[in-house]
Order: C-alpha cells, then sequence, then structure tokens
C-alpha cells in the first residue's frame, strides 16, 4: 500500500518531493493553514479543502464521477540514505448523483436516513491498496485489444472499439465496491455520510493500522465540519465476531473508541437493549464454569484455570477472561515471550512467606523426581494445608527459571491440558539462556492463546454453541445477549459541527443561522430535511435570509432545484415581528448560532423522484420483533397483505430456502388457506429464481449486507 515518488529520481529529489507532503499520521491538525477557511457547513467546505490539498486537477472516469489526488508521507522525515518515508494517497471522488446508476441511499434505509431527501452529490474518500500515487487505479482496459482507455472517452484509440455505457456502469461500480480498499467512506452532500470500510494490518494494509486510518479519518471529519457518520460494524477478528469480543471486552464496539455509539439494532433492538446486554454478558462471574472443587473437570475448567494462574489479579468475570487473553494476544505480537506473562505487582506477603512457600514447592518436585512433570492444581492441592490458595499463586507463578541448589526449577505450558507443569532439572550444567528459556515456557505461544480463544468464545459467548452446564435462567440470559450483540451493527457519531465554536478571523461579526424549512403543498410521505448552516454578512437583511436559504437547498438536494424561500415563519420573537420589512438587518433582530425557518415551494419532477433516500418504492414491515422499517436483514412478503417482516423471526434459518408460497398467520385466518404456514409469520420469499437455491432471501435493501 506504498509507492515510490518516481523510480528515476535521485533520493534528494524524491525527499525533497516527501518533505512537502503533509504527514497521514498527524493530518488534518488544527494548526495547518489549511484550516483557516473551513468555518461553513460540508457542502462548501469540502470544496475549499480539495482546492487547496489536491495534487492533480479534477479528472473524469464517468459522466457522473470525477476524481483528484491527494498525497501523504507516513510519519517525520529522519536523515538518512534510506531515510525517504512512505507514500499514501487518498483519492476523493466526486459522485453526481442524478445520473448515477445507484440514486438511492441503501446505508441511509438501514440506518434511519430513508427520509432524508436524495442529496445531489456524494464524495467517495478511498485509500486503495495498491496503485498508490498514480492515476491507473481508475484506467480502464479495452475489452477488445487491451490497451488503456482515455476515461471519459470511451472509444479506444487503438482498434476503435466502443465501450457501452452499462460497460463503463459495471467497471465503476466494481471500482467502487472492491473490498480491498484500506479506507472507503461516503459523505452526502449534506454532511451525512458512511464509514463503509476499514483494513488495517490484518486486512491486507502493511503499514498503517486500523487505528492510523481510524484516526486520520475522525480528524478528516471534524475539519470538514460533517455532521454524522455512520458504520455497520460487522468485523471480524481471528475468525470471530468483533462486535462481541470487544464488547465484552471494553463495553463498546471497537469504533466507540472514536465516539461511536449505537445507532440502530435490526430487530427493533434499542440503545439501552445494546447496553443492558454489554453489562449482563461483562459481569457474568466464571464461578459458574469454575470451581476448584467440582467434578469431573472438564477442559472449560482447565482453560479457566489456566488464566487464573496466569493472571497477577482474580478472574472474577467473563470481561475479566477476556481481557487477559486479548493482553496476551497483543503482547505475543508487540514484545518478546519473557515479557507476555509478567507484570509488576505489589506483593501483600513478606519475603519470608514466599521463601518457605518456595522451598516447600521444591522438596514435593525434589520427592517426585526429577524426570515427572507436576502440574500446578497438584502442587497446590500438596500444599494447600500450609498456605493459603493466593500465596501459592504467587509463589508458582515465579518459579520457572528459578536457580536452587540442586539445579533449576524448569516449568512449561502443556498444550495437551492447558496446563502449567513443573520439574526439577538436576544437572549443573544450566546457562543463562536455558534459565532465560525455562522462564519463558510458561507463557503459552499466540497459536496457543488463539486456539484458546476461540474455545472460550464458542464455549462461553457464542448463541449457538455455549455451553449450557450452569442455570437456566443464566444460560437464558447469556444466550439472548450474546445474540442481541451481533444484531446490534449500526454505530454512529455525531460530530455536532453547530457545537464547534468557530469564529472566522477574515469575518469574525459573520452571522450563523441553522435554516429549517417548511413546503407549501409538500408531497405525499416528506419529512422535512435537517437545517442547513449559512452564513451572513453583518450588514445582511432579511432578504438575504431567504436568498442564501434558497441557494443552499438547491445546492444540497435535488428536490430542492426548484425550490424558493418566500417567507420566514420563525423564530417568533417581538423584535422579529416589529421588524416590519425584508430590509431589515438581521444582526439586530436574530442572534448568531439561532435556528430558523423559511416556508416555501418546491418546483419540478425532482420532488417526487427524489424525495427520499428510500426511493419509490412503497413498502410496509410489521414482524413480531417490533420491526417497523427495512434494517438490512433478510425479509419476506406476504402473499395476502404484502406486509414485511423478517424471515428469522417466521421461524426460518438464515442458512434455510425460504418456501416460495406463504401467506402470514392474519391472512391464513381470514383467506380460509390452505397454503403452509410457518409460526404466527409465514410469507412469500421475494428473491430472484436463480437465488432461491443459496437461501438467500431478499432485502428490502438490496445492496446492504
Amino acid at each position: 500500500m506504498t509507492c515510490s515518488i518516481g523510480e528515476g529520481l535521485s533520493k534528494k529529489t524524491k525527499r525533497r518531493v516527501t518533505a512537502d507532503l503533509k504527514d497521514f499520521l498527524t493530518f488534518p491538525a488544527a494548526p495547518d493553514q489549511f484550516s483557516g477557511d473551513l468555518f461553513g457547513p460540508f457542502r462548501s467546505n469540502i470544496e475549499k479543502f480539495l482546492q487547496k490539498n489536491r495534487q492533480s486537477q479534477p479528472a473524469s472516469i464517468s459522466p457522473h464521477l470525477k476524481f483528484c489526488q491527494i498525497m501523504f508521507r507516513i510519519g517525520n522525515l529522519k536523515e538518512g540514505p534510506d531515510s525517504t518515508p512512505a507514500v499514501v494517497t487518498l483519492d476523493v471522488l466526486e459522485e453526481e448523483v442524478q445520473n448515477s446508476r445507484s440514486v438511492y441511499c441503501d446505508q441511509c434505509k438501514v440506518v434511519g436516513w430513508s427520509g432524508h431527501p436524495v442529496c445531489a452529490k456524494r464524495y467517495h474518500f478511498i485509500i486503495r491498496s495498491g496503485l498508490f500515487g498514480s492515476i491507473d487505479g481508475y484506467n480502464k482496459p479495452c475489452a477488445s485489444c487491451g490497451e488503456i482507455l482515455e476515461l471519459p472517452d470511451s472509444r479506444c484509440k487503438s482498434c476503435n472499439y466502443v465501450m457501452t455505457k452499462d460497460e463503463l456502469e459495471e467497471w465503476v461500480h466494481l471500482q467502487l465496491a472492491t473490498t480491498t480498499h484500506l479506507l472507503h467512506a461516503v459523505v452526502h452532500s449534506n454532511g451525512f455520510g458512511h464509514l463503509l470500510r476499514v483494513n488495517g494490518k490484518e486486512g491486507g494494509s502493511k503499514l498503517l493500522s486500523g487505528c492510523d486510518i481510524m484516526n486520520f479519518w475522525d480528524r478528516l471529519c471534524t475539519t470538514l465540519r460533517v455532521r454524522k457518520i455512520s458504520v455497520m460494524d460487522v468485523s471480524k477478528k481471528y475468525g470471530l465476531e468483533y462486535p462481541l469480543l470487544h464488547a465484552i471486552t471494553n463495553g463498546h464496539p471497537w469504533y466507540g473508541r472514536w465516539g461511536y455509539e449505537f445507532g440502530a439494532g435490526s430487530f427493533a433492538l434499542t440503545a439501552d437493549s445494546y447496553k443492558n446486554s454489554v453489562d449482563n454478558l461483562s459481569r457474568i462471574p466464571l464461578s459458574l464454569f469454575y470451581s476448584e472443587s467440582r467434578k469431573p473437570r472438564t477442559r472449560l475448567h482447565s482453560v479457566i484455570s489456566f488464566y487464573q494462574s496466569l493472571s497477577e489479579t482474580p478472574l472474577l468475570t467473563l470481561s475479566d477472561l477476556f481481557n487477559i487473553l486479548m493482553r496476551l494476544i497483543r503482547n505475543a505480537d508487540q514484545q518478546s515471550p519473557a515479557d507476555t506473562h509478567k507484570k509488576p505487582g505489589n506483593s501483600s506477603w513478606t519475603k519470608e512467606d514466599s521463601d518457605h512457600v518456595e522451598q516447600a514447592i521444591i522438596k514435593v518436585l525434589r520427592a517426585v523426581g526429577g524426570e515427572r512433570w507436576v502440574s500446578w492444581r497438584s502442587l497446590k492441592g500438596a500444599l494447600y494445608r500450609i498456605a493459603s490458595s493466593e500465596l501459592l499463586d504467587h509463589c508458582l507463578k515465579d518459579l520457572g527459571g528459578k536457580m536452587v541448589h540442586e539445579g533449576m526449577v524448569y516449568s512449561r505450558c502443556n498444550p495437551d491440558t492447558d496446563a502449567l507443569e513443573y520439574r526439577l532439572n538436576t544437572s549443573h550444567n544450566i546457562s543463562e539462556d536455558m534459565q532465560s528459556s525455562c522462564a519463558m515456557a510458561t507463557c503459552p505461544t499466540k497459536d496457543h492463546l488463539l486456539r484458546d480463544l476461540r474455545f472460550l468464545y464458542a464455549s462461553l459467548l457464542d448463541p449457538k454453541t455455549m455451553v449450557c452446564d450452569r442455570p437456566v435462567r443464566t444460560s437464558e440470559i447469556v444466550k439472548s445477549s450474546a445474540a442481541k450483540l451481533i444484531d446490534c451493527k449500526q454505530f454512529v457519531k455525531d460530530y455536532k459541527p453547530e457545537n464547534i465554536p468557530m469564529v472566522n478571523p477574515l469575518n469574525p461579526f459573520a452571522v450563523r443561522l441553522l435554516c429549517e424549512v417548511e413546503l407549501i403543498d409538500h408531497p405525499k410521505g416528506y419529512a422535512a430535511p435537517p437545517p442547513e448552516l449559512i452564513l451572513l454578512k453583518p450588514n445582511a437583511t432579511l432578504a438575504d435570509i431567504r436568498s442564501e436559504a434558497t441557494k443552499a437547498f438547491q445546492e444540497v438536494y435535488l428536490m430542492f432545484k426548484g425550490f424558493e424561500a418566500k417567507e420566514i415563519i420563525s423564530p417568533v420573537t417581538s423584535e422579529f415581528k416589529n421588524a416590519g420589512c425584508f430590509s431589515s438587518l438581521v444582526d439586530s433582530i436574530i442572534r448568531s448560532n439561532s435556528y430558523i425557518r423559511v416556508q416555501g415551494s418546491c418546483h419540478g419532477t425532482h420532488v417526487h423522484l427524489f424525495g427520499t433516500e428510500r426511493g419509490l418504492d412503497e413498502w410496509t414491515v410489521s414482524c413480531v420483533c417490533g420491526a417497523t422499517d427495512d434494517d438490512g436483514e433478510r425479509m419476506f412478503a406476504c402473499d395476502g397483505c404484502e406486509v414485511w417482516q423478517h424471515t428469522r423471526c417466521a421461524g426460518i434459518h438464515d442458512s434455510d430456502a425460504v418456501p416460495e408460497q406463504f401467506v402470514c398467520g392474519r391472512c391464513a385466518i381470514l383467506l380460509n388457506t390452505s397454503l403452509p404456514t410457518s409460526g404466527i409469520y409465514s410469507c412469500k420469499d421475494e428473491v430472484v429464481s436463480n437465488d432461491k437455491a443459496s437461501g438467500r432471501g431478499k432485502n428490502l435493501t438490496a445492496g446492504v449486507r
């Protein structure tokens, strides 16, 4: 994911070129000069941002899509022969929505923004995994001779083959939809957007971690004054559901580190459902699964016991257990094995106490013999009368590699039993390396840790495979909570740009107003769009409000292309009523940062076509789970009433094929039909015929998975 700055350039030239680039790891920062005039809404900030920072002039790759590039160096410049830092490129693609293949936004539909009018533009922010610093990634080869086409010209200059509009649209769609992008986000011209993809080092990135990419994206959003960004978290880590795993260990999803909070849950789940599920799972006591006196001893008991023995503090809950596992895995990547299992801690026992117990342990090992391994549990069982369990654990943790008169204590992690074991080596030819390697042997390898993580996840968290040797009520709570966390996929960060204190040094007395709009004779299903920020000069009049409001909404939304603001209907204050005419000065009537409402009308065909992001389709969702709108999950519609509901709520597993003909329970009674039904709601699958064999039903939002 890096590129060189031209193979033919000298190192000095490369270094000079790189020195002119901003650092990806800190850009954009508040002191940067580029941010000096980004005091307006996103719709205007993005244009100014691109004009100041792009390294290339906008180029067209299709009639409705043009792009430019911004290059960054990764890290600071350093002295030395090989000091040229790597370079990464951000592609910014401006999409004219009216002519796009996908006019309506699938992500808006499932996150709860389906009532927004269709925006005029979308801005895609993409970091590709290859071909950085070059526009070659957006050059299409000719389907006939293989030569590169000079887009947007669709005719090949070598063989005169003409690419069809459908071929071009399909190619553009594939460029945007590829899963290999390190970053792909899209922001509508109204400042609402979606983080579609982040691929860190586990996703193919060689230099940038997921945190590096997210830090950059968060700073960029703040600078551009975006409003809200959603993300659908369906990430996997080590083959496991990472949203569930991260919620157990940290209390929030991975994206929560950057302020993303619950936005919308599938199956009518709420923010309270999410919070309660996190609390329920995190606080489950390990004593339900693990007891030193429990018989018979299972693998689950052994694994929990093993990590109890590695921890410097007692592991009391599921959260404690998975936290130590994740910490050990991180350390296995970052540190030497000797550092991964020991943490300095305050001992409440005296040196005499520890020495006494250590001598007793060595006496047991001496009696057993130097060839036999003795488990941690067996040693504690033999010595439980002379010391507390906590003191025995404390001494056993540091016993591996300890030199004694007869030789040295060896320790190992038995991969078959998940137990620490010890023996006394009486050889006198012991080097420092042998002593160090023996101390490291008690720390499991990364492969061992991952195997245990997957086992514990399957046994304790996965609702499909978790063990049931606990109270029935507890099992139900754990299974339900885990399933809810997996079903909570939509998270949103509200950047609240209207709350950011912004004083433009070039125009410190500018009036900032948040303008709401009310339509006269609005169309069916119309919902007012979010308010738009408008900036006015200090001497602006009420007539200027109408003019700027008209301009703002015309610029942002397609349905408002024919909009005209006719009247200011709010705020209703005595100053406003006494103003009398539209020539009155704004700053004498309305305070800066106030909300105002204008009333006007829209004309033209845009009103009907682009009224909402949900599109022209009309559907009714009424599911037993409580869902009343599309949430991106598989649904089907009743043959009788055409009401949509989840296949899962109708008792049809996600991996099962859906019967072609169904009616819901209500319609079955009304129609007195003999058609098969399933559960309370059993309805028709509206899938394309070629897809039936796969068992995939239809999402109302076809593009969201």
